[in-house]
């Protein structure tokens, strides 16, 4: 039983191994992930046929003031038995028949006019939303292909940290035995080295998990070997833009302030339609209709009927409810004013951040660059002074140790580059297939 666990897990191993290492004859690169995702992604799909749905508003709205053009007809048998003065009663049988088509055309309808608007309003929300979430399946899609990307660098670090700890317990080994070690150095490598092999399968985990989140996103079982970050990537110079230009900006293009704008109009459109409760409304109706055989007095006789005129109709008491109806539209637009205020002030927030992220990206990646050089020098320095008695090996142990922190946060660091490049055009409405086609170049 434990034989097979270990086959097994060798074999899950072997398998992730080959898809970090693997050639990128077929790797699935960053345009790639985001095409499919916009075919499979289920949030995607649901944000595209609800932004469907939302176009029909504006004519829904609109049809409350177009004519309203209605027919009917009827047909019917009827038999009647008619007695005179006690004689003997008489069956009359005849067809009765009637058709009417009517046009009612709106004059003055206050709530046809808030509808109407209300339509126009919903159909701006519908369509701000779904340009809301075309921006976020990018950032989605973007944020767990770096995920993984990230989770396997973290992985090789481990790697690489616990099989340079392998070689630093030989080495401990054969000095020990050669009597020029001691036993405090076995010990140290070897509890250094117990904390990799957890690390490795933490990271393992870690990695498994972040493949199975974009799998999800792009609509695939397994989304195979990924393109790699390029080692010598840079973070592009900032632009020379200030934050208060992002911030109108983001106040006036950002899709989730306009979907809660267009929240704030359709409040203030229900408020109208309840208001227009207490107005009387005005329509020009046209009739044309025929009637043959239409009662029993007018059997045999055929009917055409015309005419043209205004109906009008004033409400006089509702209960209350147009009162109650208004008040609770009130504040419903009140919550809708502030749900508004609340978004712009979450946008700047998040603007905020981003932008003092990217400041400072370029300088930051930089320097971590420059951490990992050094870094590497460090070992070379110290591995020479432990041979020459000045260093222990515990000195080259905590070298390592940071030439592994120093990397990860350099992974890290180009990574958080690209996602907060992505929020801040988020933010301003400005993100959009272009800035994948233009990101995926840094991905081979």
């Amino acid at each position: 039983m434990a034989t097979s666990f270990k086959k097994n897990r060798l074999a899950a191993l072997i398998a992730l191994g080959l898809a970090l290492h693997g050639g990128n004859a077929a790797a699935l690169g960053l345009l790639d992930a985001y095409q499919a995702a916009l075919q499979n992604d289920p949030q995607y799909r649901s944000a595209f046929y609800a932004g469907e749905a939302g176009k029909e508003n504006r004519i829904l709205g609109r049809s409350n003031l177009l004519p309203n053009i209605s027919g009917s007809y009827s047909g019917s048998q009827a038999r009647n038995t008619q007695t005179y003065n006690g004689g003997r009663p008489a069956a009359l049988d005849y067809i009765s028949r009637s058709s009417t088509v009517q046009l009612r055309q709106p004059v003055l309808n206050l709530d046809g006019w808030a509808r109407y608007r209300q339509g126009a309003a919903q159909s701006d929300y519908a369509a701000a939303q779904f340009e809301s979430q075309q921006q976020e399946v990018i950032v989605r899609v973007v944020s767990a292909y770096v995920d993984v990307l990230f989770k396997g660098d973290l992985l090789q670090l481990a790697e690489v940290q616990r099989d340079t700890l392998v070689e630093q317990r030989k080495v401990n080994d054969r000095l020990f035995k050669g009597g020029e070690g001691t036993s405090t150095d076995m010990l140290e490598t070897q509890a250094r080295l117990d904390a990799a092999e957890a690390a490795v399968l933490e990271a393992q985990d870690a990695l498994a998990t972040s493949r199975t989140t974009l799998a999800s996103v792009i609509g695939r079982d397994d989304p195979g070997t990924l393109d790699e970050l390029s080692p010598d990537f840079r973070a592009r110079p900032a632009d020379n833009i200030s934050f208060e230009a992002w911030k109108n900006i983001a106040l006036e293009r950002n899709p989730d302030i306009r979907t809660q704008t267009a929240n704030l109009e359709v409040a203030h459109q229900e408020v109208n339609k309840a208001r227009a409760g207490h107005a009387p409304r005005v329509d020009f109706v046209a009739t044309y209709g025929k009637t043959s055989s239409d009662s029993i007095q007018t059997i045999g006789q055929d009917v055409t009927v015309r005419s043209i005129g205004v109906q009008v109709n004033i409400p006089l008491y509702a209960g209350g409810a147009v009162n109650a109806q208004s008040r609770q539209a009130v504040a419903n637009q009140e919550k809708a004013r502030a749900d508004l205020q609340s978004q712009k002030d979450k946008v700047v927030l998040e603007l905020r951040k981003d932008y003092d992220a990217l400041l400072s990206s370029g300088a930051r990646i930089d320097a971590l660059v420059k951490s990992v050089a050094s870094s590497e020098l460090l070992i070379k320095a110290t591995e020479k002074s432990v041979q020459g008695g000045v260093r222990i090996n515990l000195d080259v142990l905590n070298a390592k140790q940071q030439l592994y922190v120093a990397k990860r946060d350099l992974a890290q660091a180009r990574y958080n580059y690209l996602l907060n490049t992505l929020r801040m055009r988020a933010a301003v409405g400005t993100l959009s297939a272009d800035d994948v086609r233009e990101m995926a170049p840094y991905f081979h």
